[in-house]
């Protein structure tokens, strides 16, 4: 167990040193932390080692250099809380925010108190909000707060996250009726104009199957034999009659011979 003295300064830093992620600030500083996680004074050793020049280059913003430090580090001794918390600070920095989340989380197993936790937790928050992840920024923050109640940042970036979780849930509903909305337009679109296609499509039909009955009418005329009428003069007409007429007379007396009725010969003036 790290003496009081050491646990005193670990709260007295987490409550003054750490700032809020809105205000732009980065992921927790490692190294000092660290060393309070750990309830111990850094031994000499060749992972302590890595890590130490680490934490150097970490100060100095050269976060690839320093996540190389901490990765040798680890290659030594896996398990190293130290390492592994400064490890996903690193990647944190680096905007590498996957990774960085996987190594918080495996060193908030690890670690073997509260504020080890809670540090690491909040940590995780933070990645979530750099992606927008709304809820479980919120779900990171709480579980924050459920091993440091009196955590300020924790409890002001939980605000946020639930303020911008509803704005999002907001957003998407909107997005979701818009979207109904859209497909009901595009669907009434569509039925009616599937619409005037079958309507113009019938008149087409329509109009085709009036053009074949009359075609169809056409040709059973033309097949039929015409009688075409006969033009007579007037000269002609009068032949004609007087020579029916003639005929006529010839008949009537022929007959007239046949019965013995006297024939009424024209005087001879």
């Amino acid at each position: 167990m790290a003496p009081e003295w050491l646990n005193g300064l670990m709260a007295q830093w987490l409550n003054g040193s750490k700032a809020r992620l809105l205000n732009g600030s980065m992921a927790r500083c490692a190294w000092l932390i660290i060393l309070l996680l750990t309830g111990a004074h850094i031994a000499v050793g060749q992972p302590n080692r890595y890590i130490q020049q680490g934490n150097k280059l970490y100060e100095q913003q050269k976060y690839q250099e320093a996540e190389a430090n901490y990765a040798k580090a680890l290659a030594k001794d896996p398990n190293n809380p130290s390492g592994l918390f400064n490890l996903g600070n690193s990647l944190y920095q680096q905007k590498r925010f996957d990774s960085s989340r996987k190594v918080m989380t495996e060193t908030a197993k690890l670690a073997n108190n509260k504020t080890g936790k809670a540090a690491a937790n909040y940590n995780i928050g933070n990645t979530y909000m750099s992606q927008q992840k709304w809820e479980d920024a919120v779900n990171s923050y709480k579980q924050t707060l459920r091993n440091n109640p009196q955590d300020v940042d924790a409890k002001y970036n939980l605000s946020y996250a639930e303020q911008m979780m509803k704005k999002q849930q907001q957003q998407d509903k909107d997005k979701k009726q818009d979207k109904q909305n859209k497909d009901q337009k595009d669907q009434k679109d569509k039925q009616n104009q599937d619409k005037k296609d079958q309507d113009k499509k019938d008149k087409q039909d329509k109009d085709q199957k009036e053009n074949q009955d009359k075609k169809e009418d056409q040709k059973k005329e033309d097949q039929q034999p015409q009688s075409q009428p006969s033009k007579l003069s007037q000269q002609q007409a009068d032949q004609l009659l007087n020579a029916l007429q003639q005929e006529e007379k010839k008949l009537q007396d022929k007959m007239k011979k046949e019965k013995g009725v006297p024939v009424k010969l024209e005087k001879d003036w």
